[in-house]
């Protein structure tokens, strides 16, 4: 019986509950999980500020969780093909405000896409720290 590997990809910035949920979800697709974190750098290029977490922080976080099996760092999205390639991803699942902007890998993996969850971003809780 085959296995099915799925990777997914984040910055994983304030570690949240609409973190361990997408992670969950994508867990549920497979036998296995493995997590794309994005570097600092990469999280600058992507959102013009750095991470509150480093990325060392921000990997220990993801790999303590019981269901994800591996991580990595992801260095840019324009690699996005060679890492599903090179983990040999059965599927790549992502968050809905990702929609449509992966489906170029459909020749390669599934690509499936899961609701975040409501009220809550990184984006959001940093904004009202800072207003505190």
């Amino acid at each position: 019986m085959k296995k099915n590997l799925v990777i997914t990809f984040g910055t994983f910035d304030v570690f949240h509950i609409g973190h361990i949920n997408i992670l969950e979800r994508c867990a549920s697709l497979g036998d296995r999980l493995i997590v794309g974190v994005s570097s600092d750098q990469l999280n600058f290029e992507k959102k013009n500020r750095a991470p509150i977490y480093t990325q060392e922080d921000r990997l220990k976080i993801v790999s303590s969780l019981k269901f994800v099996d591996e991580v990595f760092i992801e260095h840019s999205l324009d690699l996005k093909r060679d890492y599903i390639e090179y983990f040999k991803a059965d599927i790549l699942a992502m968050g809905n405000d990702w929609e449509g902007k992966f489906d170029e890998f459909k020749d390669i993996c599934d690509v499936v896409y899961f609701p975040r969850t409501p009220s809550i971003s990184t984006t959001e809780i940093i904004e009202i720290a800072k207003n505190f």
